[in-house]
């Protein structure tokens, strides 16, 4: 895992990486502000509508009221668009970039992998779907413990590190391992998988570096996925 992770420092520094850094982050800030733009006023009138009780009504009156909704919808959107926006870079990053990173990484370190093609373009759209959806389902049944110390350090933490894991696992093996191979992989080194999204999501969770993180950790999950395949495949023939 410490070689992916130097390996993957090295060839994030590359011209070709560095031109993949910055459209994930900006293409999400982009889709969630023109969402939130068009839809604003829908939010603020649903909010309203549901706090539309007449006695809420009478004490606040309608222009306290609004305000007041404007105002919760704000505070939401700084709690929710967060991890919406880190959770749509690395759906962007996995679907559009990873066949680019996995080929520049593969002809660079790994030349002799056999390509056995176990992945799908349609297994690996489903996975980040499926995962991305599954992740903002756990981050809001989790919400309310994010108020704590412990959890709202944790959780982060966890849950970016599980998202990491779910997306770029597939991607990083299946241009080259069999599906036969990845199940192994999966069962063998799955805690190890999970560990190096834990340790690539503590950079997500920095500012700053949260703009490059996208592209960092896919670069570690292809040269750990593909070292592993190395040593499975060398081990079967001994």
């Amino acid at each position: 895992m410490t070689e992916a992770l130097a390996k993957a420092t090295r060839d994030f520094f590359t011209a070709r990486m560095l031109g993949l850094v910055l459209w994930p982050l900006l293409g999400s800030v982009l889709l969630w502000s023109f969402l939130g733009f068009f839809f604003w006023h829908d939010l603020v009138n649903g909010l309203q509508h549901l706090a539309a009780v007449p006695a809420l009504s009478n004490l606040l009156g309608d222009s306290v009221l609004h305000v007041v909704s404007e105002f919760s919808v704000a505070i939401a959107l700084l709690l929710i668009l967060p991890p919406l926006v880190q959770a749509s870079a690395l759906l962007i990053t996995a679907t559009l970039a990873m066949p680019l990173m996995v080929e520049f990484v593969a002809g660079r370190d790994y030349p002799q992998l056999e390509r056995r093609k176990g992945g799908t373009v349609a297994g690996s759209i489903w996975n980040a779907l499926a995962s991305t959806l599954a992740y903002l389902l756990l981050w809001l049944v989790t919400l309310p413990l994010w108020l704590f110390g412990i959890p709202a350090i944790v959780l982060p933490v966890l849950l970016n590190g599980w998202l990491n894991d779910r997306l770029f696992r597939y991607d990083a093996l299946a241009e080259h391992a069999s599906r036969d191979e990845y199940a192994i992989l999966r069962g063998r080194a799955g805690g190890q998988f999970f560990l190096l999204g834990c340790v690539a999501s503590l950079v997500q969770l920095v500012p700053l570096l949260n703009l490059v993180a996208p592209v960092y950790s896919g670069l570690c999950f292809i040269h750990f996925g593909c070292a592993e395949l190395a040593r499975l495949r060398a081990a079967g023939r001994a």
